[in-house]
C-alpha cells in the first residue's frame, strides 16, 4: 500500500516542455538533469518506487536503454544514439504530462533489486516489508531476528498481494516456504500470475482470490505478510494525480484508514502456528493502532526511508 501525501498541489495546466535541439543533451547525466529540471518544474509527486526526481529520472532513462538501475554510474557519461534520445524525452514528456506513475510508462519496477511487471491493475508496489525481510528475519541468532531459522519457516501468507511482489520476495527469502498469495482483484492476480511465472515460482506460489482469509480455509501459515490498504477518508480526497491513477480498493482502509487492519489482527490468530507471527505495514497510522489494540505488544519496526510504518506481532500475543 501507498504512502499517501495529505496536501494535493492545485489543478495546473499540462505543462508545454521546451523543444531540445539536437546535440544539446548528449550523456545520461544529461537526460537525467533535463528530467529533474522539468519534474520540479510540474510539481510531480514521487512515491511509487523513487522518492526524488533524480532518483526517478535516473530510473526512467535507464529503462528507455534497457540498463539496469544499478548500472547508471557506469554510463553516466556515455553518449545516448539520436534514436534513443528521442525514447527518452518521449518518456520524460508522458511522466510530466499525464502524471502517471513511472512505473506504469515502462511496466517496471524493482524491489530489492528484483524487477516486477505492473500496470494499471496493480498498486505501483513500494512496500517497506521486503527491506524488513533481509533486516528481521536472518535468524542463525544475529541480532534483530525474529525468528530462529528461515529454513525451517514452511508456510508463508502474503494478503492484499497486489501485483505479487512480496510474496514473491518471501519465497527467495524462505527456500523451503509454500507461500500463498490472496487479493480480492482478478487483475492484479493476473499481473500477479505473471510476476511469479517470470520468476519461476509458479511451484511454490500459489494465488487465490478473495476477501483476505475467506479462501484459505484453516490453512495455518508460520508467518503472515501483508501491506493492506490504510488510507484514512482525508488521506484519499488528497491523493495526488499520480496516486489516483492507482486503483483505488489498494488504498480506501476506510474512514480513519484501519478497516481492514482491524479485520487482520481479529483473523490472523486462527490462521498462525504457534510460533508464527504477522508482519503488517500501516503507513502513519501507529498511533491509532496502539488506541484499538493497547493489549497487544506490537513491535514496531523501521527501514532506512520509514519509522514505525511496520509492525509485528508474535502468534503468542494474538491469543
Amino acid at each position: 500500500m501507498a504512502r499517501a501525501s495529505k496536501k494535493t498541489a492545485p489543478r495546473r495546466a499540462a505543462p508545454k516542455l521546451a523543444k531540445v535541439g539536437p546535440g544539446e543533451l548528449l550523456t545520461l547525466m544529461d537526460f537525467v538533469r533535463y528530467a529533474v529540471s522539468r519534474f520540479v518544474e510540474a510539481r510531480l509527486a514521487f512515491a511509487h518506487g523513487t522518492t526524488d526526481p533524480v532518483a526517478e529520472a535516473a530510473f526512467l532513462v535507464c529503462e528507455a536503454l534497457h540498463l539496469h538501475p544499478e548500472q547508471f554510474e557506469t554510463f553516466a557519461t556515455a553518449r545516448v544514439t539520436a534514436a534513443e534520445g528521442k525514447t527518452i524525452l518521449d518518456l520524460i514528456h508522458q511522466r510530466v504530462t499525464t502524471r502517471k506513475p513511472a512505473a506504469y510508462l515502462v511496466n517496471k519496477i524493482y524491489m530489492r533489486g528484483l524487477p516486477f511487471y505492473v500496470d494499471e491493475r496493480v498498486i505501483v508496489p513500494r512496500s517497506f516489508i521486503g527491506e524488513l525481510l533481509d533486516s528481521h528475519f536472518g535468524g542463525d541468532g544475529e541480532a534483530g531476528s525474529l525468528i530462529d531459522e528461515p529454513m525451517a519457516v514452511e508456510r508463508v501468507l502474503d494478503l492484499c498481494t497486489g501485483s505479487g511482489c512480496l510474496a514473491i520476495l518471501a519465497a527467495y527469502h524462505f527456500p523451503n516456504a509454500e507461500v500463498d498469495a490472496v487479493d480480492i482483484s482478478k487483475g492484479a492476480l493476473e499481473v500477479a500470475a505473471r510476476n511469479v511465472g517470470e520468476h519461476g515460482l509458479d511451484d511454490r506460489v500459489t494465488l487465490h482470490r478473495g476477501d483476505l482469509f475467506a479462501p484459505l480455509g484453516n490453512a495455518r501459515y508460520d508467518l503472515i505478510i501483508t501491506n493492506p490498504p490504510y488510507v484514512d477518508a482525508e488521506g484519499m480526497a488528497a491523493l495526488p494525480p499520480e496516486c489516483r491513477a492507482e486503483p483505488k480498493l489498494a488504498f480506501d482502509g476506510g474512514p480513519d484508514g484501519l478497516d481492514v487492519v482491524r479485520r487482520i489482527l481479529l483473523d490472523a490468530p486462527r490462521h498462525l502456528t504457534p510460533g508464527g507471527g504477522l508482519l503488517c505495514e500501516i503507513g502513519r497510522g501507529r498511533e491509532l493502532i496502539d488506541e484499538a489494540f493497547p493489549e497487544l505488544p506490537l513491535l514496531w519496526l523501521d527501514t532506512e526511508e520509514s519509522e514505525g510504518e511496520v509492525f509485528w506481532v508474535a502468534a503468542a500475543d494474538l491469543g
